[in-house]
């Protein structure tokens, strides 16, 4: 039996999480679901994540998270930010797939990728400094009198500042992962997207460093000239697995990385970002297979895993039994894949699939027209995935 931490969230998250929770129920795994309130409500109450929050967590080591709001310019940061931080949850995977009947413009294209983020560096670490400070006057003061031929030209008092800390360690972490998995799931090519032609000294240092891992790997370069002079000798590489014939590895800008993906997503597997573009084409790349409502989301560190539907906890829709309940239970199945449960993961995937296709039991967002009276709600889309599940 595994025992997991599980978030319902706030707004419509409690609905999506007891749909999942049954769903997953329902695969034949047991489960000890370890319930923690952790909405909004809960924070603004007490003004921060209980610690109650982080001791399940880390004392199950698996966790399922439903939508929690955060506001935006104001109150708290995210919780989503804080989770990943607290638990060193470094890698962020979001799978992106499209299922027929799904409606997209890619619809007829076999696009099935897989985004791999890097969750703890960036400019997503928060180190900021706000205009107007007498610290951030200080900061630009000495930013403007090192030696480097740059300056900030703006007015010191109405300036803010954004640091982009980006480490060694961390991006062999990342790109250790990506290969990791793209080994693990038979995928074919891995590719690394920066900014490195701009700047030198971080997205050149994400550059510089991936290529050493995928050296390490034994990778196949798509351009051979990459791998010149580059050394994987380091203790920041991780084991070397067995590569089965070579993962391809590649290079994009992000910039032009976007282009392609619209152009041609089919063209590309896994792709290894850094925090801030990871964050970008993640939701670019569920575009691409139909939105938000079926896009998954795992956040992975090395002593615990975090489960999570990327949607927002749409408020208005609350209690009223009508979002798409897909993201959530796809990410139950990450869960599954992640706990060795291969399975019953692909018996719950063969199912959502099944429930998609026929197009008869899904919620309104999913039919050919919103206002379609033949739309199901939230858990009876649960109910007919649970009975795919059972008809097998």
């Amino acid at each position: 039996m595994y025992r997991v931490t599980l978030l319902p969230g706030d707004g419509v998250g409690p609905e999506l999480a007891e749909a999942t929770r049954r769903v997953l129920d329902a695969t034949g795994v047991k489960f000890d679901w370890d319930v923690q309130p952790c909405g909004i409500e809960v924070i603004m109450a007490e003004g921060k994540v209980p610690a109650r929050v982080l001791e399940s967590l880390r004392k199950n080591k698996l966790g399922l998270k439903s939508p929690m709001t955060t506001p935006i310019g104001k109150g708290f940061r995210s919780i989503n930010v804080f989770l990943r931080q607290e638990l060193g949850l470094y890698a962020c995977v979001r799978p992106c797939k499209v299922y027929p009947g799904v409606r997209t413009y890619f619809s007829g294209t076999k696009v099935d990728l897989v985004i791999v983020r890097e969750n703890t560096e960036d400019l997503y670490a928060g180190v900021e400094f706000e205009a107007g400070k007498a610290d951030t006057a200080k900061l630009i003061e000495f930013i403007n009198g090192i030696a480097t031929g740059k300056k900030i030209g703006s007015g010191i008092a109405t300036t803010g500042v954004s640091i982009k800390p980006m480490s060694y360690e961390g991006t062999r972490r990342i790109a250790n992962y990506a290969f990791e998995y793209a080994n693990k799931h038979g995928r074919k090519s891995v590719c690394s997207v920066s900014k490195a032609n701009i700047m030198k000294f971080t997205d050149g240092l994400w550059y510089a460093e991936t290529r050493a891992v995928a050296k390490a790997y034994g990778a196949k370069f798509e351009d051979a000239s990459l791998a010149e002079g580059v050394s994987p000798d380091s203790e920041l590489v991780g084991k070397v697995a067995d590569t089965k014939g070579g993962v391809e590895y590649t290079e994009r800008l992000i910039d032009n990385m976007c282009m392609q993906l619209v152009q041609k997503p089919e063209l590309y597997d896994v792709i290894c970002l850094s925090n801030l573009y990871g964050d970008i084409l993640s939701d670019l790349c569920a575009g691409l297979v139909g939105g938000l409502g079926v896009a998954p989301g795992a956040n992975i560190g090395p002593d615990c895993a975090l489960f999570e539907a990327v949607h927002g906890s749409a408020p208005k829709y609350k209690g009223q039994n009508k979002v798409n309940p897909t993201a959530l239970i796809l990410s139950g199945k990450l869960m599954l894949e992640h706990i060795g449960e291969k399975a019953a993961a692909e018996k719950l995937d063969r199912a959502v699939s099944a429930v998609i296709a026929e197009g008869k039991d899904v919620t309104y967002d999913m039919k050919a027209s919103r206002t379609d009276p033949t739309a199901v709600g939230t858990s009876q889309m649960a109910d007919a995935i649970i009975a795919k599940m059972q008809a097998e």
